[in-house]
C-alpha cells in the first residue's frame, strides 16, 4: 500500500527532539532544548499589526504570489547583492521547504549535498528519485566542500545535470562558507545550479554576507523566508528568487505549485510585505548581536580537549564533537545525554556524517528572547550579567554537557 520510497523515510529529526523535549518536560524533568533551532525572538511589532489589519483577507492570490509582496522581496534583495531582481523573479510558497521538495520533484539530474546538510535536503531528494552524492567536509574549511571535491563528482559524469544545496550560513554548524569564488568557477563550467539557503543571512555575525549568487547570479536559484531573521517560522511563508537564465524551472514550480499548495494564506502575504518594505535595521542587529553573545558563551565554556568546536559565524547552531567518547553511533550518545544530563541534541548522522563520529548539533536558543530583547534595546549592551539573566539554561546547559564530556 505504500511506496517502497517512502517506506524507509524518517519523520524529520528536528521536529522529533522538539516533542521529545516537551514529553520529558510535561514528566517533571529539566530539559535543556539545545536540539530544535527557531528563534527566540518575538516578530516585529509592525508585522504583527499588518497581520491583524489583514486578518480578514479570505480571496486566493495568485499562485506566484501577491505581486506587491513579490516587489518588495526582488527591490530587498537587490539592494543587497550586485544584481537587479524584478518581481517576476520571485515565486512565494507555504516556507521555503515546500519550494526546495517542489525543485526536487521538478529536477532532473543528481543532487550534490555537503555534509553536514540540514536534515531535509536529502529525504527531498529522494523522494523526488534524485541520486545524492554526499561530500564530506572538512572542520579546516569550515565544513564547506572544496571546488575540487566538487569537480570529481561531476568528473563521474559530465553529462549530468547537477543541483548544489549550500547554505550559509549554515545550518548544523554554524560556519560561513568562504570559498564561494572557488566552488562558483566549477559552477561556470558544467550543467550546474545551485540552491543557495540563505535563510540565515541576515543573521551572520560578520558585517558582509556574500552569496553565492554574486559569483555565478545566473545559475543561482536563492531560497530565503520569514521564519529565522523574523521569528516567524510557524507563519510559514518562503521564496525562491529565480534568474530569469533558469526561467523554465520557475514555470514548472509554478505548475507544480498550482497542483499542491495553490497560493501562501492571503494575510500572512500582506503582512509580509512590510517585512521587506520597512527598516528593520535594528531588530536585526539585536538579535544578531545577541545570538553572537549567547553562541560565543557556549563556544568559550563548552571546547575543550575533549570537545572540538567551530566558533559560530552566523545563525544559532555549533557543531561540537565528543573526541573522548565511544559509543556504537553518534545517535545513541545523544540519547545518552539526554538521559545524564537533560541536554537535548541532535546526532551528526543525521546532516549526512558517518554515524561512528561522535558529532552533534547544538542550537543556542533556549533563553528568553523576548526580555532579553528589551534589554538590549533599553541598555544597548551585552555583558556577562545579561546572559545570566536571559539564559540561565544556556548556561547551565552548557556547564551540563562539558561536565558530562569530561566525565571518564
Amino acid at each position: 500500500m505504500i511506496k517502497d520510497i517512502v517506506k524507509n523515510l524518517k519523520s524529520s529529526s528536528t521536529l522529533l527532539i522538539n516533542e521529545e523535549s516537551r514529553r520529558l518536560e510535561k514528566e517533571g524533568k529539566k530539559i535543556f532544548k539545545f536540539g530544535f533551532g527557531q528563534s527566540p525572538f518575538e516578530v516585529p511589532e509592525d508585522i504583527v499589526n499588518e497581520l491583524k489589519k489583514n486578518s480578514h483577507r479570505n480571496k486566493y492570490l495568485p499562485m506566484q504570489g501577491l505581486p506587491k509582496l513579490r516587489e518588495a522581496i526582488a527591490t530587498y534583495t537587490s539592494r543587497k547583492k550586485n544584481y537587479k531582481y524584478k518581481a517576476d523573479n520571485v515565486i512565494v510558497g507555504p516556507g521555503s521547504k515546500e519550494l526546495m521538495f517542489l525543485l526536487n520533484i521538478l529536477f532532473d539530474g543528481d543532487v550534490i549535498l555537503p555534509a553536514p546538510s540540514w536534515v531535509s535536503y536529502a529525504p527531498q531528494a529522494t523522494i523526488g528519485r534524485n541520486k545524492v552524492h554526499w561530500i564530506e567536509t572538512k572542520r579546516e574549511n569550515n565544513w564547506f566542500p572544496t571546488a575540487d571535491e566538487i569537480e570529481n563528482i561531476i568528473n563521474e559524469d559530465k553529462n549530468k545535470n547537477y543541483l548544489l544545496f549550500l547554505n550559509s550560513p549554515n545550518n548544523p554548524s554554524g560556519q560561513i562558507c568562504e570559498n564561494l569564488d572557488e566552488i562558483a568557477s566549477v559552477v561556470n563550467k558544467y550543467n550546474f545550479i545551485i540552491l543557495s539557503d540563505e535563510i540565515y543571512s541576515e543573521l551572520s555575525f560578520g558585517k558582509n554576507f556574500k552569496s553565492i549568487s554574486n559569483f555565478c547570479e545566473e545559475k543561482t536559484i536563492i531560497s530565503n523566508g520569514l521564519s529565522k531573521w523574523c521569528g516567524a517560522g510557524g507563519w510559514r511563508l518562503g521564496y525562491f528568487i529565480i534568474p530569469e537564465s533558469l526561467n523554465e524551472i520557475k514555470n514548472k514550480l509554478k505548475v507544480l505549485a498550482s497542483e499542491t499548495f495553490s497560493s501562501v494564506s492571503a494575510p500572512i502575504q500582506y503582512a509580509a510585505i512590510s517585512a521587506y518594505c520597512n527598516d528593520h535595521t535594528e531588530y536585526i542587529n539585536n538579535s544578531r548581536n545577541i545570538l553572537n553573545s549567547v553562541g560565543e558563551y557556549v563556544y568559550e565554556n563548552l571546547k575543550s580537549n575533549d570537545v572540538i568546536i567551530n566558533k559560530p559565524k552566523g545563525g544559532f547552531y555549533m557543531m561540537p564533537e565528543f573526541s573522548n567518547k565511544i559509543f556504537s553511533s553518534s545517535n545513541e550518545m545523544c540519547k545518552t545525554i539526554l538521559k545524564d544530563t537533560g541536554v537535548a541534541l541532535l546526532p551528526g548522522s543525521d546532516f549526512g556524517f558517518s554515524e561512528k563520529r561522535m558529532l552533534a548539533r547544538l542550537s543556542f536558543t533556549d533563553f528568553d528572547g523576548v526580555n532579553f530583547m528589551n534589554d538590549v534595546k533599553k541598555n544597548k549592551s551585552i555583558n556577562i550579567a545579561s546572559i545570566d539573566n536571559f539564559a540561565p539554561k544556556i548556561i547551565e546547559g552548557t556547564k551540563r554537557l562539558r561536565e558530562w564530556a569530561e566525565s571518564a
